[in-house]
């Protein structure tokens, strides 16, 4: 009897353990879960690369605006004797040389270059004497039309970037960017003081 009931009741080896059948369960379920989250690395990946490159491609289909300009009314043209210098500040907040080199009476006779020297920022005055535009940080000098032709900004080609200008009825004007958050106020505030030349906006410079 003892042998016919080992014979017949389950091994221990043959009867799966608790841990081996949640193990089995859980399998299918891990794999599962490592599949999709491959998948969605991938696609996250591939959507940030082609996001990326639509990005750039977009800059160069569709460039930016290039920034509003105006005539600004900078002095009386007959008020400038010939050498006569004076340093305009723009809506935007850049500074430039206006200058009268000429004496036909004629638009011709002025020239407006940024006052900023390309090398490293320094301040560009006019020198009447030598005929030129000098930098003093590094001895940079600028011809009356602004080419670089002495030191780091002569050997590295650096020349001074040029305004239009215009007279109507005498009136001088120049033709800047506006910047976007300058208000109404702060531009006939640049108007009424551009005829200063000793204080405000514009200084004078023989």
């Amino acid at each position: 009897m003892a042998d016919e009931k080992d014979t017949n009741g389950p091994s221990s080896s043959e009867a799966p353990t608790k841990d081996t059948a949640n193990d089995t369960a859980s399998g299918p379920d891990r794999r599962t879960f490592l599949k999709a989250a491959s998948s969605v690395a991938m696609v996250s990946g591939l959507a940030g690369g082609y996001g990326a490159l639509g990005a750039v491609a977009g800059r160069f289909l569709y460039p930016a605006h290039p920034p509003e300009r105006r005539w600004m009314f900078v002095a009386l043209a007959g008020t400038f004797a010939v050498g006569d210098s004076m340093v305009y500040r723009g809506p935007a907040g850049e500074t430039i040389n206006i200058t009268r080199q000429g004496s036909t009476g004629e638009l011709s006779d002025f020239i407006a270059l940024s006052s900023t020297c390309p090398h490293l920022g320094c301040q560009v005055h006019w020198e009447t004497q030598n005929n030129r535009y000098f930098c003093p940080c590094h001895n940079g000098t600028f011809d009356p039309a602004g080419v670089a032709t002495g030191g780091p900004p002569g050997d590295a080609g650096q020349s001074l970037p040029r305004y239009s200008l215009k007279i109507d009825k005498d009136l001088l004007f120049i033709e800047v960017p506006v910047n976007s958050a300058v208000t109404v106020t702060d531009l006939r505030s640049n108007e009424l003081t551009s005829g200063q030349r000793t204080e405000g906006k514009n200084v004078r410079r023989s």
